[in-house]
């Protein structure tokens, strides 16, 4: 993505977000899901109140939002017999959000999206050890990441909602007090645009992200191995064998990676790889040929309910996770489903992970005086 630098509701309005699913329409085997009992959200948390938002476009398609870790609940969008789908993971109440483990469904990632390897960069001479949740690394910001964290919330109108979060000095291990902008907006084009922007006291890095679970044949079905996908690289930043960038590039061609022609994301999914072994599949960082926002540098789409998604970006990558660590054994999902292993894809955009350890990679350090500003899309149609 590319980074540019510039010198609450009422209560009354929870209680319309019980009726924003259709409870039992079918199709294609999936169903569009059960009401998420808004008053599940409404609860506090850190001494601020946790609520659920809800927008909604002309044409139906509608996204819910809570401000705890700024989560993407709920997107419903049409498939090719007009009837709506949930196709995002989640969960009816925060208390599932809360549990130990849980793998940051639909969450807002900071201050660092992905891994940094054993905790530790240094900035200005100056050495930083964050939290490790990793293993021995630190992955989407920490044990104390955004993800956690209770923002501030504005519902600007009914298809665009403004969080904000001040992350202060030392937080997690970080450098700098951070405040944090994003904006939600569910376009009439039935797009989801996620825009970011944040600034600093103090030079610190900042690579900020959405890992929201996408499921194309609807939530809860059991793979996302059908999936026709694309995706605009020519290569990915190879990995250890704790996930950790090498800090070189390898060629997507001739490799189980190379998704610039359209493929099922379950055709070379098992191959004997040694990057997919490190893995357990897929879940690394793509390096996009191009990614100005104007031009899809992902595309995916279900067979069975017609849905396409494209994304678009201004991050450089793109950090393309099928779902190899969900495991089923929670019956917890949206109306009592489990989500099992590679029930669900994510395509989450990004400057590379480790970037503050690799200086051959595009910088993700910010300095007082300068704004971080990047814009993500999910486009949908059938």
């Amino acid at each position: 993505m590319k980074r540019i630098f510039l010198k609450g509701l009422p209560i009354a309005a929870f209680c319309m977000a019980v009726t924003i699913y259709s409870c039992n329409t079918k199709n294609s085997g999936a169903e569009t899901g059960v009401a998420t009992d808004s008053l599940k959200y409404a609860t506090t948390i850190d001494g601020k109140n946790v609520k659920l938002y809800t927008l909604k476009n002309k044409s139906g398609a509608t996204v819910t939002i809570t401000n705890y870790g700024g989560r993407v609940v709920s997107l419903l969008v049409p498939d090719k017999d007009n009837k709506l789908v949930d196709v995002v993971l989640g969960y009816d109440s925060i208390a599932s959000y809360r549990k130990k483990g849980e793998p940051f469904f639909g969450a807002l990632i900071g201050r660092y999206g992905n891994r940094i390897g054993k905790g530790k960069f240094s900035l200005d001479g100056k050495e930083y050890q964050l939290q490790l949740n990793d293993g021995v690394n630190t992955l989407h910001g920490g044990t104390d990441g955004f993800y956690s964290k209770v923002w501030e919330a504005k519902q600007v109108d009914g298809q665009k909602l403004a969080l904000s979060y001040i992350s202060n000095d030392g937080e997690a291990g970080y450098p700098g007090k951070l405040e944090v902008n994003v904006t939600y907006t569910l376009t009439d084009e039935n797009a989801l645009q996620i825009d970011y922007t944040a600034t600093t006291d103090k030079t610190t890095v900042v690579n900020l992200t959405n890992h929201a679970y996408f499921n194309l044949n609807g939530e809860g079905n059991k793979t996302i191995l059908d999936h026709e996908l694309t995706i605009a690289a020519d290569s990915i930043t190879p990995v250890d064998d704790t996930l950790i960038p090498t800090g070189k590039l390898l060629a997507v061609a001739g490799t189980s990676f190379d998704f610039t022609k359209v493929k099922t994301i379950g055709k070379a999914i098992d191959e004997k790889e040694e990057q997919l072994k490190f893995g357990k599949g897929y879940d690394h960082n793509f390096a996009l040929k191009k990614h100005d926002d104007k031009m899809a540098v992902a595309t995916v789409k279900s067979p069975s309910t017609g849905i396409v998604m494209e994304v678009y970006t201004t991050e450089p990558g793109l950090q393309f996770y099928s779902g190899n660590f969900l495991t089923g054994e929670d019956k917890d999902g949206k109306g009592g489903k489990a989500y099992p292993y590679r029930s669900a894809f994510c395509l989450e955009t990004q400057h590379f992970p480790d970037a503050p350890n690799h200086p051959n990679f595009a910088s993700t350090v910010l300095k007082p005086g300068e704004t971080y500003k990047t814009s993500t899309t999910y486009k949908f149609s059938k």
